[in-house]
């Protein structure tokens, strides 16, 4: 076996993903943390085990035939230069982080924990009884591991469950499922809209003024999936004009969000540093170390990503 290459674009965090590494015997791991040191060492890869891998160097990867990305998302590595033939593996480990975020998130919500926090701070008795869960409606647009994920835990809170996926294929714990094509649909019915679909060439842009339109007045959306998703322009104007109660945005177009980016200034807005599925070493070192295993005994590599499809 040639070459394990781990890269991260951070020393530390680096070092710490390439220590949880278990290597068949005669495996060399090399480490590296920036792009210089990943264009030294990726001509002789013959894996790769990256996040915010520099695509331009793919090209390079004359020898390279697996990718196992750190997360989720592969939409970094679904470029021209990723070598035609190169098996691409994602982690699938976020869903039981996300749940506790979006529900962590729909929770303040209607236990109006922003109201009680703001009266604590004036010293000031306020007299308002809080919401349930229990009964709302929630739209899941995307139902892959994520989205299953959180068609589970809203039952668990009494919740009804709608979901949307490119087939509108039954899923269980979801209602109803609608197709993409009726996306307006489910939207209409909801109480809080998460986003949980990869990013692809049909998910871009995927929730533009069209789509906030159909959302009621008093509905929030999630957005945990990927910042391009929406049309950030459109969701401004909602929220601006307050055509949306709010939305809880853990991802952006840019990253880090600009400081002078409006969105800080919304008071519907809830902003967190795409935090909502956290990487871990040692979580997604068992995914690799799994894979690792699979690709050293010449078999079948879990969590495969069709890169017609982007997932």
């Amino acid at each position: 076996m040639g070459p394990i290459l781990v890269y991260y674009p951070d020393p530390a965090e680096a070092r710490a993903y390439a220590r949880f590494v278990r290597p068949p015997r005669g495996a060399a791991v090399e480490c590296c943390d920036s792009p210089a040191a990943a264009a030294r060492r990726i001509e002789d890869a013959e894996i790769l085990y990256a996040w915010a891998f520099p695509a331009h160097l793919l090209a390079r990867a004359r020898r390279l035939r697996w990718v196992q990305a750190m997360g989720a998302g592969v939409d970094r590595f679904l470029v021209p230069e990723l070598p035609e033939g190169t098996v691409l593996t994602r982690a699938p480990v976020f869903g039981p982080w996300m749940v506790e975020y979006v529900f962590g998130w729909c929770a303040w919500v209607t236990q109006k924990a922003e109201a009680y926090r703001q009266a604590q701070r004036e010293h000031r008795w306020l007299a308002a009884v809080p919401d349930r869960l229990r009964g709302r409606t929630l739209a899941i647009v995307g139902l892959g591991t994520t989205g299953r994920a959180l068609a589970r835990a809203a039952r668990a809170f009494g919740m009804r469950v709608t979901g949307v996926s490119r087939c509108g294929r039954r899923v269980a714990h979801v209602d109803h499922v609608y197709p993409t094509a009726r996306l307006t649909r489910a939207l209409a019915e909801a109480d809080f809209a998460v986003l949980a679909v990869p990013l692809t060439a049909q998910t871009r842009r995927l929730i533009g003024a069209r789509e906030l339109a159909a959302l009621r007045p008093s509905a929030w959306l999630v957005n945990v999936a990927r910042g391009p998703i929406v049309e950030e322009q459109a969701l401004l104007a909602a929220l601006r004009q307050g055509r949306l109660a709010g939305a809880i945005l853990d991802v952006f177009d840019e990253e880090p969000l600009p400081a002078g980016h409006p969105l800080w200034d919304l008071p519907n807005v809830v902003i967190t540093p795409h935090v909502a599925g956290p990487s871990t070493p040692a979580e997604i070192g068992s995914v690799f170390n799994d894979n690792l295993r699979r690709y050293a005994a010449a078999r079948r590599l879990a969590h495969r990503v069709d890169r017609r499809r982007g997932y």
